[in-house]
């Protein structure tokens, strides 16, 4: 005998589906308006740099001096110091930032973490100009001794090494060690570890207690939690908070400009005296510049613009390839 069929119940009508319709829209039309945004100001440097671009050629990327009223420029020396001061702050800054953020997220008692997540925010908030301040008149002079120490013991590494002083001589003179790459880097690398350690902290966090639990019910420490649980599943957060911080090393003025002692040659010892950024040549030059010369700071300020969008493009590939990659190991 044929059983009859029940009747499918309907599923009750929702009258938030507008809701998550307009919520999407309003995400969408925010990415598309973060777009626009991002070409309109990547036209404008275009716009405003043709002058100086049409003028200079591709030797605008090979030349070291910066004289555009004479028609020589170009940002080979200023790009690579850039690149140089960038490297030093997240060589220091991402240490640090991890280790402060394993501390705070599996370490810390939970009233002394709600301080260290307190402290570690104040400084990210702290302005940019008080760090510059900070290492101008206390840091530099104070650092002396562990540039001049480094130059002495791994002067064999070519960036380490200082040219005009012999580094073993107590009498040496401290200018030398002063206004340099590794001293802007630093102080950079104290405004961006903040940023860092909180996306860091935040990725770490959020590590599924049900793998921690089974990590420890198979007799692993808090070290082997770390290591095998936390730091695979909080890599992508690890790679894109390294990535922003090195956006944001790349386009510090303020800091960079008031301990920076500027040379227009590509400075490749890191310890010495002299070096330069694309942000603190802007800084320096825009209150003299004549119309030509400031179609070439807008040339150098698309030089920027156009490596902070390649970095964060590049941070977004990577990051994508690790979740992609750990969804496939789980």
């Amino acid at each position: 005998m044929q059983r009859a069929t029940e009747p499918v119940p309907r599923r009750p009508h929702s009258d938030s589906g507008w809701a998550d319709r307009l919520f999407r829209s309003t995400l969408r039309g925010g990415g598309f308006l973060v777009l626009l945004v991002m070409s309109l100001v990547g036209g404008f440097l275009a716009y405003r740099a043709w002058e100086a671009l049409s003028e200079a050629g591709t030797s605008f990327l090979t030349t070291e001096t910066w004289e555009p009223d004479v028609g020589e420029f170009g940002i080979a020396a200023v790009i690579t110091g850039t690149a140089m001061i960038a490297a030093v702050a997240i060589a220091i800054a991402v240490p640090l930032a991890l280790g402060t953020a394993l501390y705070i997220s599996e370490y810390a008692p939970p009233r002394l973490r709600r301080t260290l997540v307190s402290l570690v925010d104040l400084m990210a908030a702290v302005p940019s100009v008080v760090y510059g301040l900070w290492g101008l008149f206390f840091l530099q002079g104070e650092i002396v001794g562990l540039a001049r120490w480094i130059s002495t013991y791994f002067g064999w590494f070519p960036p380490f090494d200082v040219t005009g002083a012999d580094p073993r001589d107590p009498l040496a003179t401290a200018t030398v060690y002063t206004a340099s790459t590794f001293i802007a880097g630093l102080v950079v690398a104290l405004m961006v570890a903040p940023i860092i350690c909180s996306i860091m902290r935040e990725v770490f966090s959020q590590t599924p207690v049900g793998e921690r639990e089974g990590a420890l019910a198979l007799g692993a420490t808090r070290w082997g939690v770390i290591s095998s649980v936390v730091l695979p599943f909080g890599r992508g957060g690890m790679i894109g908070g390294t990535m922003l911080g090195l956006g944001r090393a790349l386009g510090e003025t303020i800091g960079v400009y008031m301990i920076i002692s500027p040379v227009f040659d590509i400075q490749w010892h890191v310890l010495q005296t002299g070096g330069n950024s694309v942000s603190a040549l802007i800084a320096l030059r825009y209150g003299e510049a004549t119309s030509f010369g400031m179609s070439a700071l807008m040339a150098a300020g698309l030089a920027l613009f156009v490596v902070t969008l390649i970095v964060n493009f590049a941070a977004s590939s990577i990051v994508a390839r690790s979740r992609s990659g750990a969804e496939s190991d789980s």
